[in-house]
């Protein structure tokens, strides 16, 4: 249980960073963009409080023999209907496709963690519907918000939108292969080692997704301002 509680402190020391290193880009970012800059900084913010409260050993239940990360699922609720909003914003996608897509991602959750806590066979049904769930995210993030982001982006917008959905998308489908493995699917992967691949990926996902973004959004920023100097010359 100590190794455990180290890799929650790894995770929120590895959050508090990415909060803060994002939270500074705020002021770096163009000013157009700050109001959906926001859900980046808040993705690894909500995390930290997760990770906090699990580092001090509250928010976990047993569940058919195993210890449930309550907290951990309330985390990802909150946090990965986040980043494909943030996408959406980001590919100018229309509400309603929006709307679908945060809806999808939240139900993949809820299923993953009813999954959780309920006995086999009952448990591999409700992730099948959750796993069926995360492909209609996936189908609408190549599908209807890639073609919104190609009607509104430039090529290097489009290029930032399609960096981030790939990024998410990859590394979100190592999560359901941890389920599958760890204690609440086949129990092949002992609770240390699953806690330690979901911390990695959760820092990765969570602060990784906001750096790359941060990063765009700056050289973008930059490009605009200098595009508008030659402009500003001609006008003199």
């Amino acid at each position: 249980m100590a190794t455990i509680t180290t890799w929650f402190t790894l995770g929120l020391l590895g959050e508090l960073l990415g909060t803060a290193v994002l939270a500074y880009g705020y002021t770096l970012v163009p000013e157009e963009t700050r109001k959906r800059y926001l859900l980046l900084i808040a993705i690894p913010g909500i995390a930290i409080v997760a990770y906090a409260l699990m580092a001090l050993g509250f928010g976990s239940i047993q569940s058919g023999g195993h210890t449930v990360y309550v907290i951990r699922y309330a985390d990802w609720l909150l946090t990965t209907p986040l980043n494909v909003w943030f996408l959406a914003l980001l590919a100018g996608a229309g509400r309603r496709d929006t709307v679908k897509l945060v809806v999808l991602q939240a139900l993949t959750i809820v299923f993953g963690f009813a999954g959780a806590i309920t006995a086999s066979p009952v448990s591999y049904l409700l992730f099948a519907v959750g796993a069926a769930l995360f492909g209609g995210v996936i189908f609408l993030l190549y599908r209807n918000i890639a073609v919104a982001a190609k009607s509104t982006l430039s090529d290097v917008e489009i290029s930032l939108y399609r960096t981030l959905r790939n990024f998410v998308v990859v590394l979100w489908l190592v999560y359901p292969a941890v389920w599958l493995l760890g204690a609440a699917g086949l129990g092949l992967m002992d609770v240390e080692t699953a806690t330690l691949v979901i911390v990695y990926l959760d820092v990765v996902t969570k602060v990784g997704f906001g750096v790359i973004a941060l990063l765009a959004m700056i050289d973008l920023g930059s490009a605009g301002e200098t595009a508008e100097e030659p402009t500003a010359v001609a006008g003199d």
